[in-house]
């Protein structure tokens, strides 16, 4: 089973190379950072996070010791119990296809819920990342609507899917 510890400075070095290119990183990381990444971009993403009244928490991905990914849980909203799943990565290719994916996003959901007692959690991913999409689905996501052409990457606009998992949905999969 994989372990969230939070991001930190020393682990910027690590992200950096797994983001490879403009369109691994757009997917990703969305609007919020340029390529190629770098530690003042990371450095402003974790300036106000992982803190008890912090809107974001992110973390590293552990397994069997190493480090091996990423994912943080954003757009806290205490007030109506909501928050957004993002930047998910599983960095080495090694441990991809293991189900690690559902690993990572199932702890998260165990922090949003469990721990933070929120009622809804959402996140958004291209409709052409085919795993991924299964990978949210197998956790519990259930696709809500598609938001055509709403990124662009150079000449092309991608789409992206809209996906959420309730609080009593959580509690039926949970122990599963």
């Amino acid at each position: 089973m994989v372990e969230l510890q939070h991001f930190e400075r020393s682990d910027f070095n690590q992200l950096i190379k797994w983001i490879d290119s403009p369109e691994f990183l757009l997917q990703w990381g969305g609007r919020v950072f340029d390529f190629p990444l770098n530690a003042a971009q990371l450095e402003k993403y974790i300036e106000y996070a992982n803190s008890d009244n912090s809107e974001t928490l992110v973390y590293k991905v552990i397994d069997a010791g190493n480090v091996i990914g990423h994912i943080s849980l954003g757009e806290i909203d205490r007030k109506h119990n909501s928050a957004r799943v993002g930047k998910v990565l599983v960095g080495e290719k090694i441990a991809r296809g293991k189900g690690i994916g559902v690993q990572m996003i199932k702890e998260i959901l165990r922090i949003a819920f469990d721990e933070l007692h929120l009622h809804r959690v959402s996140l958004g991913v291209f409709d052409f990342n085919v795993s991924a999409i299964s990978c949210y689905e197998k956790a519990g996501f259930i696709k809500e609507g598609l938001l055509r052409d709403s990124r662009k990457n150079g000449a092309e606009y991608w789409s992206l899917w809209e996906m959420s998992i309730l609080e009593n949905e959580w509690l039926k999969i949970k122990n599963v």
